[in-house]
């Protein structure tokens, strides 16, 4: 049983398998898509809003060393990824890896992860453009019926439409084409960029020294929590992470992280890639490295434009500058924030397909979602069929409770790819690789112990529905995946012809 459960699928096959005519992605995208694709998820709501929830209840000022710190982190994990898109350059990102280094059954788990992960990501995301769209039509007089905006208080029967309307949009696109979704989001990324740097330039004006004093507010303990809604590791080792001050900034690191979620989708992308064993790291480490810079100068103008006990927690941003006379730039901001959404929800869908198509290639999930559209060559099935879903759940789902399922699954995919570059260097050092993850085994371990000590301060709550999900998907997996994976019957093919009799009679 267990040689079954961590067979593992070697990397030449996976990208043999990448040629067959009926499963083969078209090769589109270049070191600049890949990048701007990084920086349209990474730059979503967590520069628009978290900047000043942050700043105002863990760090203060401060908060920028918050988010470098964070970047750090992904970094470590960055630099993983880079060394297994460039060496697997196959649909799938961690699920792929995890098949070449770890096993089925753990490829399996991070895949049917990573579902989850990307599934409730695109639907917060489009609940939370909805609102930005209903905002600004509320600004001109136009306003939706209560039975078809936001889920949230809407009665007897609400259905957020405008949510629905988008996932169904994006879905078209994907469909069409890589291309064409490159080129809208380069156009969208330019814009939402355009924003921020408005944002760094024109408030750097309204900065008020006073406002950084102390930029390490004095120290505040935290109560230890008894509930499920209490980090984990209160429950575990009564400890309470404390705001403000020096330790305040490492509380901070660990919920201004999830605003970098999403340059790890770039590695889904690794098999529509030109030239993937340059541009993927390219892609990867550029988009990260771009978006903390732009974190950490956001976070320092918005301090210094309003104190940080002042900030508001809805919309930092543009209530900064209104506190500074200048409303105009808060219409501004928000219009930008509403169409970089569009970016988010889209890669996060994009992701998403991915990996499903991946898995179906390998037989894990049924075979008919990995056939690509003959003319488009795009996975239509699979991005269609979640399409549909996904917009039914964010039009009818209130999904913030849901919301940092999206966390724990990123982290978990940040630590099975730390592991798995161990792991393949050790097993396979002959493969080439265009990218080496720098001081391995250094760097990996401490991407796994990074990405662990924030998957504790997690909600306890978050890894119960966590565990939930995994073992459904332990159940699909045992009664449909084991049975009809690919690499399974290729390796009872292969036992069945050294066992067939011989002319004579004997076996071999």
């Amino acid at each position: 049983m267990s040689s079954t459960l961590f067979r593992t699928k070697k990397v030449e096959q996976s990208i043999l398998d990448t040629e067959e005519p009926e499963h083969a992605l078209k090769k589109s995208l270049s070191a600049l898509d890949l990048t701007v694709f990084g920086v349209g998820v990474i730059i979503g709501t967590g520069i628009f809003v978290l900047t000043g929830t942050v700043a105002r209840n863990n760090a203060g000022p401060s908060v920028a060393l918050a988010f470098a710190a964070a970047g750090v982190v992904c970094a470590l994990a960055a630099l993983c990824y880079a060394e297994f898109a460039s060496t697997v350059p196959v649909a799938g990102s961690a699920y792929t890896f995890s098949y070449a280094s770890l096993g089925e059954l753990p490829a399996w788990i991070i895949g049917w992860d990573l579902v989850l992960e990307f599934a409730l990501g695109t639907a917060v995301v489009a609940v939370g453009w909805s609102g930005y769209i209903q905002s600004l039509m509320d600004n001109a007089g136009w306003e939706m019926p209560a039975a078809l905006g936001s889920r949230e208080g809407a009665g007897d029967f609400g259905f957020d439409i405008l949510a629905a309307a988008l996932v169904l949009a994006l879905t078209v696109i994907l469909v069409l084409g890589m291309k064409l979704s490159a080129r809208i989001t380069s156009l969208v990324v330019a814009i939402k960029v355009t924003v921020v740097l408005v944002v760094i330039i024109a408030g750097a004006f309204f900065i008020t020294g006073d406002n950084y004093d102390p930029f390490i507010p004095k120290a505040q303990d935290v109560p230890p929590g008894e509930s499920l809604q209490a980090p984990l590791i209160q429950l575990i080792f009564g400890w309470a992470p404390s705001n403000f001050g020096v330790m305040g900034i490492f509380t901070a690191a660990s919920v201004v992280f999830f605003a970098f979620i999403g340059f790890d989708v770039v590695a889904t992308a690794a098999e529509e890639t030109r030239n993937p064993q340059r541009d993927m790291p390219r892609g990867i480490l550029g988009s990260l490295f771009i978006c903390t810079a732009l974190y950490v100068a956001v976070s320092i103008v918005v301090t210094g434009m309003q104190h940080y006990s002042e900030l508001s927690v809805d919309a930092p941003l543009a209530d900064a500058f209104k506190a500074t006379g200048h409303p105009w730039y808060a219409g501004f901001i928000s219009f930008g924030a509403a169409v970089g959404l569009t970016t988010v929800c889209m890669i996060l869908l994009l992701g998403q397909t991915r990996v499903f198509f991946a898995m179906s290639r390998d037989g894990l999930l049924p075979r008919f979602f990995s056939r690509v559209h003959p003319r488009f060559k795009t996975p239509h099935r699979p991005t269609i069929l979640l399409g549909v879903v996904i917009a039914i759940l964010a039009g009818f789902t209130p999904l913030n409770e849901l919301a940092a399922l999206v966390n724990i699954g990123t982290l978990f995919a940040f630590v099975v790819v730390a592991i798995g570059v161990l792991i393949l260097r050790k097993t396979r050092p002959d493969l080439h690789r265009a990218f080496r993850t720098p001081w391995v085994p250094f760097i990996p371990i401490l991407s796994v112990c990074a990405s662990l000590w924030l998957m504790l301060n997690l909600p306890a709550e978050t890894w119960v529905r966590f565990g939930i999900w995994m073992a459904a998907g332990f159940l699909v997996y045992f009664f449909y995946g084991r049975t009809h994976s690919r690499l399974g019957k290729q390796r009872e093919t292969t036992v069945d012809d050294v066992l067939k009799p011989r002319p004579n009679g004997e076996t071999p």
